[in-house]
C-alpha cells in the first residue's frame, strides 16, 4: 500500500513538473494567457509586484479554500498536492532560469509546444485522479451553482482568463491565448481518451465456449453471455460480450481468428465505464 502510494505520488510529481515546464518555457515567455490559474497570475503580475509563482500559489490556496467552502472536501489530497506543488516548481524555475526569454522565438510555436506538453502532463495527472487545481476548482463551482456541464464550465472559465490578457497585451497575443485555450482542451481530451479507451467486443461463434474460457482464464477478463435467435432461420446462437483494453483486444482477436476464422465479431470504443452498486436492503 505504501509502495503504491509512493509510486503514484512520484508519477503525479513528474506530471506536475512537466506542466510547470510547459508553462515556464513556452507559455510565459510569449505572454500566452492560455486558460489556467497560472495564466491569471501572469496577467496579475503586471499589476502586482510579485513573482508569478507566488501569485499563482496565492490564487490556488484561495480557490482551494473557496472550493472546500462551496463544494465540500471532494478534491482529495492529490489535487491539493498538485495545486501547491505546481507554483513551487515554477518558483524553482524562476530561481534557476531567471529572466528566461524563449526557446522558439515564435509565439505560435510556443503555443503549439505548450498545449502538447501540458496535454501530456494533464493526462498523467487525470489518470491518477489528480488535477492542477486552479480553474478546475472554478469550473466545479460554476458547474454546481450555474447548472452547466463541467466541460462547458472549464471552457468558459478558461476563455474568460484568456480575455483578461487584453488589459496587458496586444490583440495577437489575446487571439493566440484564446485559440490556445480552445485547442488545449481538445488535446487534453484526446490524451485522456487515448489513455482510458477500452473496447466492447461482441463475438458470435460455434466455438463460443473456448472463447469464453480464454477470456476468463487467459485474459482474466469478465464476460457476459447472451442468447440470440437468427431472424432468417430461427437458429439460437450464443453471443459473448467483453470489455477489454488495447493489449487484451489484440490477444483476443488473435485467439478468435485461430479457433474460428469465420466468427462474427463487432467492436465498439468505450471511453467511460461506470458501476452502480446495488443498494443495501434495509434490516427492518
Amino acid at each position: 500500500m505504501i509502495k503504491r502510494a509512493i509510486k503514484e505520488y512520484a508519477i503525479i510529481t513528474f506530471g506536475t513538473i512537466l506542466a510547470a515546464a510547459a508553462i515556464y518555457f513556452f507559455m510565459l515567455p510569449s505572454n500566452l494567457a492560455v486558460g489556467s490559474g497560472t495564466a491569471l497570475a501572469m496577467v496579475l503580475s503586471n499589476f502586482i509586484p510579485l513573482p508569478i509563482s507566488v501569485i499563482s500559489l496565492a490564487i490556488n490556496i484561495i480557490l482551494l479554500i473557496l472550493g472546500f467552502i462551496l463544494i465540500g472536501p471532494e478534491f482529495g489530497a492529490k489535487t491539493v498536492y498538485t495545486a501547491i506543488t505546481l507554483p513551487v516548481v515554477l518558483g524553482v524555475f524562476e530561481f534557476v532560469f531567471p529572466n528566461f526569454e524563449t526557446l522558439t522565438a515564435d509565439p505560435l510555436l510556443d503555443m503549439v509546444c505548450y498545449i502538447l506538453v501540458v496535454g501530456i502532463a494533464m493526462a498523467i495527472l487525470f489518470s491518477y485522479n489528480a488535477s492542477s487545481g486552479g480553474l478546475d476548482i472554478v469550473a466545479k463551482i460554476m458547474s454546481k451553482y450555474l447548472h452547466m456541464g463541467l466541460g462547458t464550465a472549464v471552457s468558459v472559465s478558461g476563455i474568460i482568463v484568456s480575455l483578461t490578457s487584453a488589459f496587458c497585451y496586444d490583440t495577437k497575443t489575446v487571439v493566440l491565448s484564446v485559440l490556445g485555450t480552445y485547442f488545449g482542451g481538445m488535446i487534453v481530451d484526446k490524451f485522456i481518451f487515448g489513455l482510458n479507451i477500452k473496447r466492447r467486443v461482441c463475438v458470435i461463434s460455434p466455438e463460443i465456449d473456448k472463447i469464453v474460457e480464454f477470456l476468463l482464464h487467459e485474459l482474466h477478463s469478465g464476460a457476459t453471455l447472451y442468447e440470440g435467435i437468427g431472424a432468417y432461420d430461427g437458429t439460437v446462437r450464443k453471443e459473448v460480450v467483453a470489455i477489454v483494453d488495447k493489449n487484451e483486444y489484440r490477444l483476443l482477436m488473435e485467439y478468435v481468428k485461430k479457433v474460428d476464422p469465420k466468427a462474427f465479431v463487432t467492436v465498439y470504443s468505450v471511453n467511460e465505464l461506470r458501476y452502480q452498486p446495488k443498494e443495501k436492503k434495509s434490516s427492518k
